[in-house]
């Protein structure tokens, strides 16, 4: 997973060496990196996180963001890693970088992850769209082997069979986890079989997949595998995210129970913001970033902090503006904002003052943020 900007805490990297790349599709590859026992501690890490890489290419230095496909057991850490195209910096990445090169990596980050209840009988569904399918394998080989009563359902979709990343791995997971696994594919531009798995992983998907693949369950005659989901697990482009979140919930799916995780910029909002709010204008607007204060006055509170900050050109840091990432993660230290709803920030965080300003909006005539939280 590729992410586009940083936020404002800055990351220390470490230099770690290359162990083995591997071609996976024509736009897809593996970076397995080798952990020295001085720096095990660090580079322990949960099932969904992601690394940042810095690397050079042609004089210009990166910073992006990769998801791991290992899991925590398998000790090593493997980043999947899509070209969009020849000239994105990610094909030279693939092009330059030989086994036994050293790269600089910062340690796990993310919260796109679960905690573990190995004791329960649990049922958890994936929906992964394209390179999307990198958090989830990770999720999917820790679950497997730490969670003997859960069982899974991974809904995959893809552009057409060749552009499947992962699909040895996947098979050999399924083959060997039958009994908990089953995994099913879906082309938007190829068709292969039932007409159920040709086109879009969205919410009209969703409701067929509801109706025709979660509908009997054997371990309980009198419900669907449905009614048994305990969470819903999401990683894609932000369209496939609103249209499947939304799908989840309104068929009786708990928001605290549907987990995503992009990997590409979007601006819009998840869930429809249901509330309105009193309209405050002319709102002054003080906020640190990179130990600079800066100084902003906002015509009304109509559009979110964040998102007005970046209209006036200010240098405040962002990624997803959707409540995922936590790139615009800052300190309110004076006045008053309504937070919405957003996967990123616990409710211990949130009492201790923290917000998200992508997703919050102003209530009050000033209020003063720090965005250097580190």
């Amino acid at each position: 997973m590729e992410k586009l900007f940083n936020n404002a805490r800055k990351i220390e990297f470490h230099r770690l060496k290359l162990a083995k790349k591997e071609e996976v599709t024509k736009n897809t590859f593996t970076l397995e990196l080798e952990i020295p026992p001085e720096l095990k501690s660090d580079f322990r890490f949960e099932a969904g996180q992601y690394v940042t890489l810095k690397y050079t290419i042609d004089g210009r230095i990166f910073e992006n963001d990769f998801s791991m496909t290992s899991a925590p057991h398998e000790e090593k850490i493997t980043l999947g890693i899509k070209i969009n195209s020849e000239k994105s910096s990610t094909n030279d990445l693939f092009h330059q970088v030989e086994v036994g090169d050293d790269l600089e990596v910062s340690a796990p980050l993310g919260r796109f992850t679960l905690g573990s209840k190995p004791h329960e009988f649990r049922t958890i569904i994936g929906f992964a769209g394209g390179i999307g399918i990198t958090p989830i394998l990770s999720h999917f080989k820790n679950i497997l082997h730490k969670e003997h009563r859960t069982r899974l359902f991974l809904f995959y979709g893809n552009r057409n069979a060749e552009d499947v990343a992962f699909k040895n791995e996947l098979d050999a997971l399924e083959k060997k986890y039958g009994d908990r696994l089953q995994i099913y594919y879906f082309y938007s531009q190829e068709k292969i079989g039932h007409n159920l798995f040709y086109g879009r992983l969205d919410e009209k998907r969703a409701k067929l997949i509801i109706n025709q693949i979660l509908h009997l369950d054997d371990t309980d005659e009198e419900s669907t595998i449905w009614d048994a989901v305990d969470e819903v697990l999401i990683c894609g482009k932000g369209d496939m995210i609103k249209s499947l979140a939304n799908a989840c919930y309104n068929h009786g799916i708990q928001k605290k129970n549907i987990h995503f995780e992009l990997f590409e910029e979007y601006n819009e909002d998840i869930y429809p913001i249901e509330k309105v709010f009193p309209l405050v204008e002319n709102i002054e607007v003080d906020f640190k970033l990179f130990n600079t204060a800066y100084s902003a006055t906002l015509k009304n509170n109509k559009i979110k902090l964040l998102q007005q900050l970046l209209i006036q050109k200010f240098p405040v840091p962002y990624s997803c503006k959707s409540g995922i990432c936590g790139s615009c993660e800052c300190i309110l230290e004076e006045g008053e904002v309504e937070l919405l709803e957003n996967e990123y920030l616990t409710e211990k965080e949130e009492k201790a003052g923290k917000i998200l300003a992508c997703m919050s909006i102003v209530l009050s005539k000033k209020i003063k943020v720090n965005f250097d939280l580190v």
